[in-house]
């Protein structure tokens, strides 16, 4: 186990609102959303980045992103945990989350929404504040601890800025 605990908070891809029937849980990703996910994920696959898992909102749109990861990083079904407490998910609850991870796991994709991913980015140490964590953007941060039970926002040092269009 390592003595350092890494998440990648990534925000769902770019969503469709075009079927108004749907409920917000189920809304599927857009044309975008579906180019920027796998793009997404295979640069951060590129970084040689070894991921133990993925936890992700319960959410159509958050699940489909997390599927792209999962396919990039080789990742299997006992890899992934589907998490309905992420649905819309504040700060608090996104940490809480994370604290209850399984032992095993080091470094974790965590799937989710907005706002609570930019609140939770800007919780953490750094001084640079995000006005908002775009579709598909990734937050990284990382930990010194041996337990996710440790493991708090405010004591979090955010360590990387992903979005799609800032390698442009």
């Amino acid at each position: 186990m390592s003595k350092v605990k890494t998440i990648y908070l990534v925000r769902h891809a770019k969503s469709s609102w075009a079927d108004p029937s749907l409920t917000d849980h189920d809304r599927p990703l857009n044309s975008r959303g579906k180019k920027d996910a796998p793009y997404m994920a295979a640069r951060l696959a590129k970084s040689g980045l070894k991921v133990d898992g993925v936890v992700t909102s319960s959410a159509k749109r958050a699940r489909h992103t997390a599927k792209a990861f999962i396919e990039a990083f080789g990742l299997s079904k006992s890899q992934v945990i589907k998490e309905k407490k992420l649905y819309h998910a504040g700060p608090k609850t996104i940490q809480k989350v994370v604290q209850d991870l399984p032992k095993g796991w080091d470094t974790v994709l965590v799937f989710g929404h907005n706002p609570g991913f930019t609140e939770a980015a800007n919780a953490m140490q750094n001084n640079d504040f995000i006005g908002n964590v775009p579709t598909a953007g990734i937050i990284g941060c990382e930990l010194k601890t041996k337990k996710w039970s440790k493991w708090t926002l405010a004591d979090t040092r955010r360590t990387a800025y992903y979005y799609p269009k800032d390698d442009q």
